[in-house]
């Protein structure tokens, strides 16, 4: 069956976008919950364990604390109140953690490390998974057993000012509260003080039983200017002075016999040393946990902090306040808490986290029963039994008392193995249905590689034996083998799947689809000859029959485009995926070099007139040069090459990035220490400088005045902020936020994209002028690279300068002297524009991701332009390649309509609707690819990637041509 090629291309977009929402539903399961009811309740509770008799009474310990107040000071790093600045820091909190009445623990919190999912399992017990990285920009109201609700529900009355992400989280749940908007993080002032103010009102009071506030400015500061800034001692020594006011109030209302409070002083994550979060290094995930109480027994001295799960937090303040565990929680009591209560109190708060964990282990897994904490907590449950035994009966011998000490040992051991157990089924993947979508995926990505010689022939179709296929003995045996499979998986899967809940109908069609994509692949792959011979030295030579021969280069861009992806089935070369892009491209300019070699040297023997012939004059003819200016062509060409390799290898030390060698020291550390502030000030200006020189050169007069200007704002806008020098800058001069800089900037970026855009309007609707379309794409060009420019911090600005002049000297001695086809061009965009998203300092981790960026010009949260300048910045490499890939396709067409005919899938982009699902779904996939997920994800992620763009190709081009327009 013979079809166009824009309608195979169609099909193949609808299926991919199929196979990926498949697997993107088995990459975000619903997560396991408790099935016995959505709230735990006190009528609930078990009865305490008494061996011999009946049951005993349900009786609960009196609470351990009458108040709770607790202070959330957000990326709060264990190493700021137990490091060794944390004394000169946080002096008073140091005090207390040494000599006073307190607890002191590193909390373990699980990634992903932002702020949503850490109050979620703080108040909840629950580990969050992947979507909550979504959810963080806009959270939903919190329907899940926690904390807070139990709290509500008991009577308590409950006071909130901070973060307002918990007003969201819990609405109506606060009797009174203040919320501050997290996103905005160029404020590290005013979003503090907000909370800070109702203090002395709040803490005089008697009207409330729970105080939460959660403190922001610390981790604005960590976006800003990282861990090791100025700012960082003021905002901790401020934090100190809160901390001791709120103690200093509790001691005073302590009364005589009554309950005690209880202080807790906590981070929800840690930061990177850029000041970053979001992954699982040692810095994101080590918070401090300090709890304070005249209940505990005062420190004689410093002592080595205990780690524990941030999750145990939640059994430890719903026990502590008479309330029952969060049902879904995994987390297990802290047992320094309960250490000056009576051994029968002690048992029967361990015995209630027990009773928890075993019935949300029986829920969750089906062979429960095998797992060495539940019998342990048998074990432990039915000694409790004869240990009450003993003590009704009044027993008060040695006896009981070491007796005591082993059933709570018995427990602790149950609680911390069942745990575990939890923790790891709470990250299950719905595996059947990510293998599905993965399938679908690479069936189409094969048949679309293998119709790819058909759809860019002269006859512009493609012929798929689709007929011969469906009436295949194989395909009914395929169909019943997967049928069989499915039938199979669905009966025997110990936990639901997504797949097996659909309809008969649904499977069947999914069923007969893979199975006749199966046989078509088959079919198609048996009527390709194998490959001819490769024709010395050049690009893809297509014959009449529809074959292609590979040149050299050909199988470096094949090889390693394939090879990486098939690279990354190995976590380390997820984790350390720059190293991969890294040795491409090296590889990449040696064999460059190779053929400028080849070009300049080896093809001209015997040929003593060639070499006035070698460079096409702009008509797209051959055109004599002098032998003086065909000379020093060839000199710039040979050392394009080894100059790209010397930036590459200068920005790979700008940057450390992946995970192995991240926490190294590197360039841009140096740059910007306070005593090299000089340096990076003139290596900016440099840089700036060689942008407008490379960029302004196909501007019109008004743009490059505009480009000129814009820059010189970029400068102003970072000598505003403290990170660069100007000149006549006052040494006393306070930093600002550089709002003003910032704007005058966006002024001028809006003129020179508003130029480019009525040029390239006028070109396409009132003249069919190519050189006024092309300056419009060069004048668009040259206003996002203002743009980016401002966007990336000042020491980053060599990356986008080495970007530029590779772009230049690629371009103008590589591939338009070698005569390179767009397909070669393209790849090579793709590589190189991979290659600069780590030089940039990103990595796969989402704690590369600079959300301050976000925030430039903006005096307040908004949005939609937070979220588009964040995108831009953390994706400006890739975006800038592409975008030169368009400008200099769109010079070539004008010079040379054969040679690029067969256009770029980057104009897709622009010009197809299918493009905004490529950017989206790129887009999620890589924010919520982290270092410790699985294989899985993200090697399908590179093979939608692949896919998406071969598909966004074959549209731009079946759409562009026509059957017959391609004879040459």
């Amino acid at each position: 069956m013979r079809v166009r090629s824009s309608v195979f291309a169609c099909f193949i977009l609808i299926f991919e976008v199929l196979g990926v929402a498949l697997f993107l539903r088995g990459f975000f399961p619903v997560p396991v919950k408790s099935s016995f009811s959505s709230k735990s309740r006190l009528s609930d509770l078990p009865a305490e364990p008494l061996a011999g008799s009946p049951p005993n009474s349900t009786r609960l310990p009196q609470p351990l604390f009458r108040r709770v107040v607790l202070m959330v000071v957000d990326a709060l790093r264990e190493d700021f109140v137990f490091g060794p600045s944390g004394g000169s820091h946080m002096p008073y909190t140091r005090y207390l953690v040494e000599k006073g009445s307190s607890h002191s623990f590193v909390a373990k919190a699980r990634p992903p490390t932002v702020t949503m999912p850490r109050i979620k399992a703080l108040t909840t017990g629950s580990i969050p998974g992947f979507i909550d990285v979504v959810m963080n920009l806009n959270s939903p109201a919190l329907l899940e057993d926690n904390l807070i609700w139990q709290a509500k529900t008991a009577g308590k009355r409950i006071v909130f000012y901070g973060d307002d992400t918990w007003i969201r989280l819990f609405p109506k749940h606060f009797m009174e509260y203040d919320g501050t908007t997290s996103f905005f993080v160029s404020d590290y002032t005013e979003v503090d003080n907000n909370v800070t103010r109702h203090l002395d009102s709040t803490l005089k009071r008697d009207d409330w039983d729970v105080l939460v506030l959660h403190y922001l400015g610390l981790d604005h500061i960590g976006h800003i200017s990282g861990p090791h800034s100025s700012l960082v001692r003021p905002k901790l020594l401020e934090m100190d002075d809160v901390l001791k006011k709120i103690h200093g109030s509790l001691v005073s209302k302590e009364a005589e016999g009554s309950l005690p409070y209880l202080l807790v002083l906590c981070g929800d994550h840690g930061m990177t040393e850029t000041g970053s979060h979001g992954g699982s290094s040692e810095p994101e995930v080590n918070t401090a946990l300090v709890l304070i109480s005249p209940a505990f027994k005062r420190k004689a001295g410093m002592e080595r902090p205990g780690e524990v799960e941030q999750v145990d937090l939640a059994p430890t303040l719903a026990l502590g306040l008479g309330l029952p565990v969060p049902q879904n929680s995994v987390g297990r009591v802290i047992p320094g808490v309960l250490e000056e209560r009576s051994m029968r109190d002690q048992l029967r708060f361990l015995h209630l986290n027990g009773h928890q964990l075993s019935c949300l282990l029986r829920d969750s897994t089906p062979d429960y029963q095998k797992e060495a904490g539940f019998e342990q907590f048998r074990v432990a449950e039915k000694a409790h039994g004869s240990w009450m035994k003993l003590y009704l009966e009044g027993n008060t011998s040695e006896v009981l008392t070491n007796m005591g000490k082993k059933v709570l040992k018995q427990y602790l051991e149950a609680l911390a193995a069942m745990s575990s157990a939890l923790s790891r089924q709470l990250g299950k993947y719905d595996m059947y249905s990510m293998i599905a979508g993965m399938v679908f995926v690479f069936q189409l990505l094969l048949v679309l590689l293998l119709a790819m010689p058909e759809a860019l022939s002269s006859a512009a179709a493609v012929d798929l034996p689709v007929r011969s296929s469906l009436l295949s003995l194989p395909f009914y045996l395929l169909c019943l083998l997967l049928a069989s499979v499915h039938v199979l998986v669905c009966t025997s899967a110990e936990s639901s799947c997504y797949f097996c809940s659909l309809s008969w109908g649904l499977v069947f069609a999914a069923v007969a689809f893979s199975s006749a994509m199966f046989c078509i692949l088959i079919s198609m792959a048996m009527r390709r000859l194998p490959l001819g011979p490769t024709a010395h030295g050049k690009s893809p030579v297509r014959s009449s029959g529809g074959e292609w021969s590979l040149s050299e280069l050909d199988v470096l861009l094949l090889a390693g485009t394939v090879g990486h992806t098939l690279s990354l089935a190995a976590s380390s070369f997820v984790e350390e995926e720059h190293q991969t892009w890294y040795f491409l491209l090296n590889t990449l300019c040696l064999a460059v070099f190779q053929d400028v070699c080849r070009k300049y040297f080896r093809e001209q023997k015997g040929s003593g007139d060639e070499e006035e012939h070698l460079l096409p004059s702009k008509d797209g003819h051959s055109s004599a040069h002098p032998k003086q200016e065909v000379v020093s062509e060839k000199w710039l060409a040979l050392a394009t090459p080894p100059f790209t390799l010397l930036c590459c290898r200068l920005l790979r030390s700008l940057n450390q990035t992946g995970v192995q060698w991240a926490h190294l020291p590197d360039v841009s550390h140096w740059l910007n220490s306070a005593e090299h502030k000089t340096v990076l000030s003139l290596l900016s200006a440099l840089c700036l400088l060689l942008i407008y020189l490379l960029v302004q050169r196909r501007c019109s007069l008004v743009s490059k005045v505009a480009l000129a200007l814009g820059l010189l704002g970029v400068y102003s806008y970072r000598a505003a902020l403290g990170n660069v020098l100007f000149p006549w800058q006052r040494s006393g001069r306070a930093a600002s936020k550089g709002t003003v800089e910032a704007r005058f900037v966006y002024v001028f970026v809006l003129g020179i994209l508003f130029s480019g855009t009525k040029d390239l309007l006028r070109s396409q609707i009132v003249t069919a002028d190519a050189k006024l379309k092309s300056r419009g794409l060069w004048e668009i060009y040259g206003g996002l690279v203002l743009l980016v420019s401002l966007l990336f911090r000042a020491h980053n600005l060599p990356v986008l300068c080495c970007g530029l002049l590779i772009q230049t000297l690629m371009a103008q001695f590589i591939w338009k002297k070698l005569h390179y086809d767009a397909a070669q061009t393209t790849i090579m965009h793709y590589w190189f524009g991979q290659a600069f998203f780590y030089f940039q300092g990103n990595s796969n981790n989402i704690g590369t991701v600079d959300i301050s960026v976000g925030f430039v010009g903006l005096e307040s949260y908004i949005e939609a332009p937070a979220i588009f300048l964040t995108a831009l910045s953390t994706y400006a490499g890739p975006l800038l390649w592409a975008c030169h890939l368009v400008c200099y396709l769109s010079s070539e067409r004008e010079r040379s309509p054969v040679t690029v005919g067969h256009g770029c899938y980057c104009l897709a982009l622009l010009r197809s609707v299918p493009a905004a699902a490529y950017v989206v779904l790129v887009t999620v996939l890589r924010y919520h690819l982290f270092i410790w997920s699985v294989f899985s994800p993200k090697l399908l992620y590179e093979s939608m990637h692949l896919l998406l763009t071969a598909g966004v190709c074959l549209v731009f081009i079946t759409m562009e041509q026509s059957p017959g327009s391609s004879k040459s």
